[in-house]
């Protein structure tokens, strides 16, 4: 029987591949017997399109029109989904197919198993208009990729992970440049075998690439960058990450031939070093704007060249990068080739010291957010210099900068252009209470935005100080300041004069009911965010000041708290509260009496945490059908 015998459309299509599998088994189960000889004889002297030969089957399946219809078609055995993959386009006019790529036969590799129908249903479900497809974990396949490609319309595509045994190579990747000529962007992420000639097929057929990412692809080297530096020009951003093949041939061949390329990201390439680097840079010095170098052998050189040819770069970021030393930094700095850089991330760098950041700060004029990560040699000592010379710095981000102290950050504070706005200070043990305050505190009025978490040395009489200086603060994020109390904390919600927006309190285990009471009757009028996860204080008492006072209220995180079913009540009966996101969990007093009050909350409500408690799974299937429109985690 023609495989098109009966087709009504897609459906009829799947039908007839999923009766014929069912023809098959059933034929190798049951013995020939003499009358059946016959009627198997007769059975396959009709005519069928498989006794066409790939040149003439070719060219009935390139006149298929339609994604749906194309991946029917494919559904019907290997030889079809292989000769469908070779087609470019449904317009095309191709005189003898391609060679047949090395896909598998979808029949055989799923008959009789679980994933039968998923896998025919991903060929069949295409919407026509969808632009981008994702392939994850052990749904990453070439059957899949290949699907995908015989789809078309395609502008973005992401591999991420590989199916043990079927996992991803050369032949999907080939397939989905044939099949996609418009890809705009592909990431290939822990596709280890996929290799240079999967990519220069990409190259070879995807001209308007603007994107590519491949992480984890051992088997890729530079090889495969040139034929991509020869064959997408209007490549604008690339990253690279634990691709031990690649070295500094490729990226310099980036460098020459792809004139718009806006970004590039080399992460853990063990055989790249200055050379690559400094090419790079040095060739797209036009147009190159966000450079990021995290786990490479690069010296000082490549700073310098940095330093010299960045002239257009905006966003920099330099992380673990052992081999770089103060002076590479300091001849980054004074070349004055960084005169566009506005933000720039420095972590795990033992060259950077208060010399070379001071140096930064004051040949980088349009500097407007510094983040420094685990960059020991940071102390006092530099931070008025660097305050008084970044005069347009905005965000100022320190993460286990252990020799800063906050005498350095008031000093810093009482130097801060009049455009500071947000300050960041986390895991700093540096940052404890002073014996004495200096003479003059500063007062930052700019200052809208600060998180000072997980300080241990910061109790309460610290905190009074932050009151007294910022008194415009609208967002706070104190997480993990586990000595603050009431009356630290206090003294800031009096001292705040615009109104807080977004208080983040996580972990802050002495706070009781008093203080979260006073924050919302001053800002309830404004409050958008609240967190008061690991707060084990927090009773009912604070819920119900909460649906009194606040009206602007979206997010309420109460995980771990000790609320109960009355405050969960409380709050359902709170008709101007609005919330989005509310997370009860952990709340061991919440129980399977909050489902009617959960129930009526809010139509407004779009999340719903209810991870460890004692609701149940029974209430938990019922709240799901009055809440339909909420995600509920539990």
């Amino acid at each position: 029987m023609s495989p098109f015998q009966g087709y009504r459309g897609d459906d009829g299509v799947l039908a007839g591949v999923r009766s014929r599998k069912r023809v098959f088994a059933s034929a190798a189960s049951e013995p020939v017997t003499a009358a059946a000889a016959p009627k198997r004889q007769k059975r396959s002297e009709e005519p069928s399109l498989d006794a066409l030969p790939d040149e003439c089957l070719f060219e009935v399946l390139r006149r298929v029109r339609g994604a749906r219809a194309r991946c029917a078609s494919a559904c019907v055995s290997r030889r079809w989904l292989a000769l469908l993959a070779g087609i470019r386009s449904a317009s095309e006019a191709v005189l003898a197919p391609p060679a047949a790529p090395a896909v598998p036969d979808l029949n055989q590799e799923y008959i009789g198993g679980e994933d039968e129908e998923e896998a025919e249903a991903d060929l069949m479900d295409h919407d026509g208009d969808a632009r981008e497809r994702t392939l994850e974990g052990r749904d990453a396949t070439d059957a899949r990729l290949t699907a995908a490609a015989i789809a078309g319309g395609l502008a973005a595509v992401s591999v991420r992970g590989s199916h043990p045994a079927r996992g991803v190579t050369d032949a999907g990747v080939s397939a989905l440049a044939r099949g996609c000529p418009a890809l705009r962007s592909l990431y290939l992420w822990d596709v280890p075998r996929v290799t240079d000639a999967g990519l220069a097929e990409i190259a070879a057929e995807c001209h308007a690439l603007e994107r590519l990412d491949i992480t984890g692809c051992p088997l890729i080297t530079d090889k495969g960058l040139i034929a991509v530096a020869q064959g997408c020009p209007e490549l604008k951003s690339l990253t690279i990450e634990g691709c031990s093949g690649v070295a500094n041939e490729g990226l310099k061949a980036i460098g020459r031939s792809c004139a718009k390329l806006a970004a590039v990201n080399i992460k853990n390439c063990a055989h790249v070093d200055d050379q690559g680097v400094s090419g790079l840079v040095s060739f797209a010095t036009a147009s190159l704007a966000k450079v990021r170098l995290q786990g490479l052998s690069i010296t000082d050189a490549s700073l310098a060249v940095i330093g010299y040819y960045g002239k257009a770069i905006t966003d920099l970021t330099l992380a673990r990068l052992p081999a770089v030393g103060e002076r590479g930094f300091w001849v980054m700095a004074n070349a004055q080739g960084l005169q566009k850089l506005r933000c720039m991330t420095v972590a795990s760098c033992p060259g950077l010291t208060d010399l070379a950041l001071a140096s930064v700060a004051k040949f980088s004029p349009s500097l407007k957010l510094v983040n420094l990560k685990k960059c020991s040699k940071v102390s006092d000592g530099c931070l008025k210099e660097f305050a008084e010379s970044a005069r347009f710095l905005e965000n100022l981000q320190l993460e286990e900068c252990n020799k800063v102290t906050l005498m350095g950050i008031l000093a810093f504070l009482l130097n801060c252009s009049p455009k500071f706005k947000a300050l960041s200070l986390a895991k700093c043990i540096g940052i404890k209470d002073i014996c004495s305050a200096p003479a003059q505190l500063p007062v930052c009025k700019s200052l809208r935005s600060l998180t000072i978490k997980d300080c241990p040395g910061f109790t309460d009489a610290s905190m009074a100080v932050v009151g007294m200086i910022c008194p415009q603060l609208e967002n706070v994020n104190l997480s993990g300041l586990a000595a603050v109390t009431d009356n630290g904390f206090l003294p800031l919600i009096k001292s705040s004069e615009s109104g807080l927006v977004n208080v983040d309190l996580n972990g802050c285990e002495n706070l009781t009911d008093a203080a979260v009471s006073a924050l919302v009757k001053a800002h309830g009028s404004s409050l958008a965010h609240l967190s008061l996860e690991g707060c084990s204080k927090i009773t009912d008492a604070s819920l119900f000041a909460i649906s009194e006072s606040c009206s602007q209220l979206a997010e309420l995180d109460l995980s771990n708290c000790m609320v109960s079913d009355y405050g969960v009540a409380v709050l359902a009966a709170a008709k101007q509260l609005k919330l989005r996101i509310l997370s009860l969990s952990g709340c061991m007093k919440v129980t399977q009496k909050s489902v009617p009050f959960l129930g009526s909350m809010s139509s407004s409500l779009e999340g719903l945490n209810l991870q460890f408690n004692f609701i149940g799974n029974h209430n938990i299937a019922s709240l799901e059908k009055q809440l339909w429109r909420c995600d509920i985690l539990a």
